[in-house]
This record gives C-alpha cells, sequence and structure tokens, in this order.
C-alpha cells in the first residue's frame, strides 16, 4: 500500500529564496504550456495539443533558457505538463457530464505552490541516516534543506513532493510498503450521524462536541481581510510590503484553521477506529448541501425578487465547511484500511425521522432540532442518537445483503 509522509523543512534565508525560485520557474512553464495549447486550439484550426508534444518539447526548452529551466529536473518538469494535462482532462470530463466546465487557468506567483519529483533520486533524494539526528532532503538546485522528522518513514519512497503553505515549506513523501498488520477484533460495532450541534453522535449516545474552528478567529480574519481589501488594485499590483503583510496575515489564519481541523479529524478518525470493528456513515451529498437556493422572481414586481432565505443558507454553509466532514471521512476510510476496519455508507434518507422502536417514519416525528419523538409508539430519545442508531443498522443489513 502507499502512506503519505508530511514533514517541515527548515530551509535557510538562502534556501528559502532557491525555492521560491523554484516554484517560479515550474509556475512559468505552467502557464507557457497552458498559452500553447490555448493559441493552438484558437489560432491553428483547432489543434489540441496532448502532453507527449509538450514533454518532447523540454529539451528546446531547457536549452533556450538554461538559466531558468535549464538548472530544473528534467522529471520535474514534466510531473508540471502532466499536472497541465490532467486540468484539461478534467475539464473535458465535467463537459461530458454536463457539469460547469471551468477551464484551466493561468496560475499566479501566490497560486502555485507545489512541485513534484516523480521518483526519489531524480532531481532529489530523501537523505534519512537512521543514526543521523538530523534529516535532509536534496533537491537540484536548492541543496540539501534540513527536515523536521517528527516519525520515522516506513517502506521505500517513491514520489517527493515540496509545498509551500504561507511562510512556511513541506515536503511529502508517498511511501510503498506491505499491508500492516490489523488492530486487534474488539467485537464493537457503530453508526456515526454527522451534524452541526454537534461534530458526530454514535449509536452508543456519544456526542463529539463540534469545535467551530472557524468560528473562533472570524472576527480576527475578518479584520484581516478588510485590513487586505483596503489597498487599492494599483497598489495592489505593485505588491507592497504592506500588502504583502496584510496578505501574509490573511494566509496565516487560514492555515491555522486548517491545521486544528485536520487534528480534530485525525484524533477523532483514530479513536472511531481502534474502539470499533465496522463503523457506517451517512453518505451525505456535501457538495449539493453547500449550494445556494435558488432565486424566487416576484411575479409583482418585474426584475424582483422574492425572499428565498439566503441569508440563512449561508450561514448553515459556513457551519458544514467548518465541520469539515469530506476531509474526516477521507481520513477515516484510510486509517480503516491500515487497521483491517470495515467502513459502510450508506442513504442517509429519513435515518432521523424513523423510530428505531416500531420503524414508523414520519418528519413530525422530530419536532425540535434535538428531540425525538415517535408519534406511533412514543419512543423518544435524542435525534441524532436516532439517526445514528438507524445508520448502523442500515449498515449492518447492506454487509450482509453483500455477497461473500
Amino acid at each position: 500500500m502507499i502512506r503519505a509522509f508530511k514533514f517541515l523543512m527548515r530551509p535557510t534565508v538562502g534556501q528559502a529564496q532557491a525555492l521560491g525560485e523554484m516554484l517560479a520557474d515550474h509556475c512559468s512553464l505552467y502557464n507557457g504550456a497552458l498559452q500553447e495549447r490555448r493559441d493552438a486550439y484558437r489560432h491553428v484550426s483547432r489543434t489540441s495539443v496532448k502532453y507527449g508534444m509538450q514533454s518532447a518539447q523540454l529539451k528546446e526548452i531547457r536549452a533556450f533558457d538554461p538559466e531558468r529551466q535549464g538548472r530544473r529536473s528534467f522529471s520535474s518538469q514534466q510531473a508540471t505538463l502532466r499536472r497541465l494535462d490532467r486540468a484539461f482532462q478534467s475539464f473535458f470530463r465535467r463537459i461530458r457530464s454536463g457539469q460547469t466546465p471551468g477551464y484551466p487557468r493561468f496560475r499566479g506567483a501566490g497560486r502555485f505552490d507545489t512541485v513534484e519529483f516523480p521518483k526519489d533520486g531524480d532531481g532529489c533524494r530523501w537523505d534519512a541516516t537512521p543514526h543521523d539526528p538530523v534529516t535532509r532532503v536534496r533537491l537540484q538546485g536548492v541543496g540539501h534543506v534540513k527536515v523536521h522528522r517528527h516519525r520515522p518513514v516506513v517502506g521505500q519512497v517513491r514520489t517527493v513532493s515540496v509545498k509551500r503553505e504561507g511562510k512556511r515549506w513541506y515536503v511529502v513523501l508517498t511511501a510503498e510498503q506491505e499491508q500492516p498488520e490489523p488492530l486487534p477484533a474488539t467485537g464493537s460495532v457503530v453508526g456515526i450521524d454527522m451534524g452541526i450541534a454537534s461534530f458526530l453522535t454514535t449509536s452508543d449516545g456519544e456526542h463529539v462536541p463540534n469545535p467551530r474552528h472557524a468560528r473562533t478567529v472570524a472576527a480576527e480574519l475578518e479584520a484581516a481581510q478588510r485590513a487586505l481589501a483596503r489597498f487599492p488594485k494599483a497598489r495592489r499590483d505593485k505588491r507592497t510590503k504592506n500588502h504583502q503583510r496584510a496578505v501574509e496575515k490573511v494566509a496565516t489564519l487560514h492555515g491555522k484553521v486548517r491545521r486544528q481541523r485536520l487534528d480534530h479529524a485525525h484524533k477523532t478518525a483514530l479513536s472511531l477506529v481502534r474502539e470499533h470493528d465496522f463503523i457506517a456513515y451517512e453518505d451525505l451529498a456535501i457538495r449539493n448541501m453547500l449550494k445556494a437556493p435558488a432565486p424566487k422572481p416576484d411575479p409583482d414586481r418585474p426584475g424582483g425578487f422574492l425572499p428565498n432565505g439566503a441569508a440563512a443558507k449561508a450561514g448553515l454553509n459556513r457551519s458544514i465547511s467548518d465541520a469539515g466532514w469530506g476531509v474526516f471521512l477521507t481520513i477515516l476510510h484510510a486509517k480503516a484500511e491500515s487497521a483491517g476496519r470495515e467502513v459502510v455508507a450508506v442513504d442517509p434518507r429519513n435515518t432521523s425521522r424513523t423510530c428505531p422502536a416500531c420503524g414508523h417514519t414520519n418528519a413530525e416525528n422530530r419536532p425540535a432540532q434535538e428531540r425525538f419523538h415517535c408519534l406511533s409508539c412514543g419512543h423518544t430519545a435524542h435525534a441524532d442518537t436516532v439517526g445514528a442508531v438507524n445508520v448502523l443498522r442500515a449498515g449492518l443489513a447492506r454487509r450482509e445483503a453483500q455477497p461473500a
């Protein structure tokens, strides 16, 4: 199996400058390749330029610009061209499926933050000597950069990526390793109901509080964004020091929230995986839940609209995004695979409206956000616990229905 490891890099001032120049050179290559594809389609009888054609031009590009492109790793440049090719493949896939296409865009200096080296030893070298307390990664054109390796890398390193997040630099490794030994069986099964009031509720009645990381820094983030918005566009184009500090302030706050959200998701998922052999959850269409309500034209006022609850829906959307359900489920699946646990998604419809005692389904069974009261048998419980119990039952039924 393939595992990823992410470590903080500690470059010197000169190395940080060299890393920034490396990103700029790859960004220039990406934008140039995108421009070539656009021009070929518009001006040369709708000709489509493929990855193979652009990869074959790399030798000429490196010879033409030896100061910038010639000093970079050939394989990393190929990876950048593959990245553009994947963007076009996704663009055409969205067109075929009827989704909003989203044509690939040019990348600015602050929107190109990752360079990938497809093979360890080709333009890069992960140097982790077991008896050496200092770990370094060697990058072509940069040198040996110190790395804060907070845990050992298990397996054979395959790819190395350098990523910039705000002022910090990270190295991301992918390593191929054998399937780890599964955790000892606990004999426990659980269903989880994800929500806003509580991050999740288990079928055992346990409630995991919602930390609301974004709401905690909302006031500080709003002030930082207002300060950034004060810069006129003419001054933003000049990229003054004050504008750069305002950008870094906003990026720092967003990075803090992202790390807190990831930490909470990892700890919650690890607790579930350690305690339960089988985990069932609601297969929520999170992207659809985040859509804004459709406008309601006013028949009495041409060009006017009726209230559609957009403001309230926007607040709900912020809460859903702040909870980070998608990130949590991705981490849960990865940890369950490593631990040999089973995770099953079930249909979320009517899970909190169906009585677990008698099976009666009615929207009025849930008179309040946290209260469940069955109109048929009078069963009373917490609504989220009822939803988790129904999710567990549906998950067990789906597991039994699957062929061996």
